[in-house]
């Protein structure tokens, strides 16, 4: 994140829970890993899945999750290994992980923690235990995520009424400009692609052009512009778009 003040004084975001945190999942289990996707998809996250390391490392250097639950007992690459691998990089230094694993000695416990793991949860477990704890490490390591209103400088926008206002006047915002701003707002100042916004926001399923990202970046420039919010919505050239308010690139 680009700490640089700017002329609207932006601050770091703050953030509520509204949106669906996203979740890579690593287990090579596939029977259990659809069951836990789709408790976890029950539970409110977005959730994607990895069968090894190896395909979970890929993933994450290509978009980053907000939470990563990684199995110890993975083929070719270990899920301590892995977190060893993530937490050594400054990207994913940060990254909130959950370990799962069928190992349950006191020394397991350690050697997973002193890895890098943020948890570490035994087999069997529950699912309902298994969302708790993610919302847990959520509210320790995103509390972005799990507040009520995010605000960047002097704009907010209260995720429990929907509404979004520059300096107290309310903007006319719906729909997709609402989900768009939503999560720019959670990421100011990274740069995301249109191919990024639309997996992101659309779904990887969604069949929707990637072209429909610069239409609702468009409107949404445009009402933000209407209430005197220029230039949050920056265009980087070959790149995509990031809110910030340094000139379009």
């Amino acid at each position: 994140m680009d700490g640089e003040a700017d002329r609207f004084g932006a601050r770091q975001t703050r953030a509520v829970g509204m949106v669906t945190p996203s979740v890579l999942l690593v287990e090579d289990d596939e029977a259990l890993a659809v069951l836990l996707e789709y408790n976890l998809s029950k539970a409110g996250f977005r959730v994607e899945r990895a069968a090894t390391a190896e395909t979970a490392l890929g993933l994450i250097a290509e978009h980053t999750p907000d939470l990563v639950v990684l199995d110890w007992m993975l083929p070719q690459m270990s899920g301590l290994e892995a977190c060893g691998r993530l937490r050594a990089e400054a990207a994913t230094r940060e990254l909130p992980i959950l370990m799962l694993t069928a190992r349950t000695h006191e020394s397991d416990r350690v050697a997973a923690l002193d890895a890098g793991a943020d948890d570490y949860l035994a087999k069997p477990f529950s699912n309902a235990e298994l969302a708790a704890r993610l919302r847990a490490l959520l509210r320790r390591t995103r509390p972005e995520l799990t507040e009520a209103v995010l605000a960047y400088g002097d704009l907010r926008f209260d995720r429990e009424a929907m509404k979004v206002a520059w300096l107290g006047r309310e903007m006319p915002l719906r729909g997709m400009e609402l989900k768009v701003l939503e999560f720019l707002m959670l990421r100011p100042h990274r740069v995301f692609s249109r191919e990024d916004l639309l997996d992101a926001i659309w779904g990887r399923d969604a069949r929707v052009e990637a072209r429909n990202v610069d239409v609702q970046l468009g409107r949404l420039r445009k009402s933000l512009e209407a209430v005197g919010a220029c230039g949050l919505i920056r265009t980087v050239r070959g790149r995509g778009y990031a809110l910030d308010s340094r000139q379009s690139a």
